[in-house]
């Protein structure tokens, strides 16, 4: 027999970290369109290839790669503007959520999970999607305008792991591009890749599946105990 206070539960589970386009919401063809229209503006044209080089990047580095790639006179800035222009239009159309997302947010949140998203997109956008849920289950947000260095470097995690006073060995990051798997993995997070435009192959500490709807708390925690 024991006295005293009972020692607290040790929870597996630290946290669960989401990227935002591509795997929260089904934003890859608005990009693209959002992305395809923007070069059109400055006399080229884009394809398949220009997209995949700027999967899961940020607005200064696209627009630094579009003014290379058409060779425009126009400065960063203006590129950016318009670019940021183009996604809020296509943004404003429609925002689609992954299948799967839902079920598996409400899970977490029921578990007490504490969760966050880690996105290179900007707080506008963020703001716009995440409107769209019923209710607000991320703890923080970490946009673009939050952190000095965008994936693929890790700390845009390591400020979300920051924030919520978490550990990486015993937290999951959920992302669609090998970008955003390098900055997760850098940080020292487990990651469940579901790729969404290029193929992303099974690592220690990484698994990789189809669809969202293959995730619940279970797997997740079953990937932190396993590694």
């Amino acid at each position: 027999m024991t006295t005293g206070s009972a020692l607290p539960i040790e929870r597996p589970l630290d946290a669960v970290l989401f990227d935002m386009d591509g795997l929260l919401v089904d934003t890859e063809p608005q990009w693209f369109a959002a992305e395809s229209a923007t070069v059109e503006q400055l006399g080229g044209t884009w394809g398949k290839q220009q997209q995949i080089d700027l999967l899961g990047s940020n607005l200064p580095v696209a627009a630094s790669y579009m003014i290379e790639f058409t060779g425009s006179r126009l400065d960063m800035p203006t590129v950016m503007q318009m670019l940021l222009e183009n996604m809020t239009e296509q943004l404003v159309g429609a925002i689609t959520f992954q299948p799967g997302v839902l079920n598996l947010l409400d899970a977490l949140v029921a578990a007490g999970v504490p969760l966050a998203l880690v996105t290179s997109s900007v707080r506008v956008h963020v703001d716009m999607v995440l409107s769209h849920l019923s209710s607000q289950p991320f703890r923080y947000q970490v946009t673009a305008e939050d952190v000095a260095n965008l994936k693929p470097h890790p700390e845009p995690y390591l400020s979300a792991l920051s924030l919520l006073g978490a550990s990486a060995e015993r937290s999951v990051v959920l992302e669609d591009s090998p970008a955003g798997v390098a900055a997760a993995e850098a940080a020292g997070c487990h990651v469940v890749a579901v790729p969404s435009v290029v193929p992303i192959k099974p690592a220690p500490r990484r698994a990789v599946v189809e669809s969202l709807t293959e995730v619940d708390l279970r797997v997740l925690t079953d990937l932190v105990t396993r590694w």
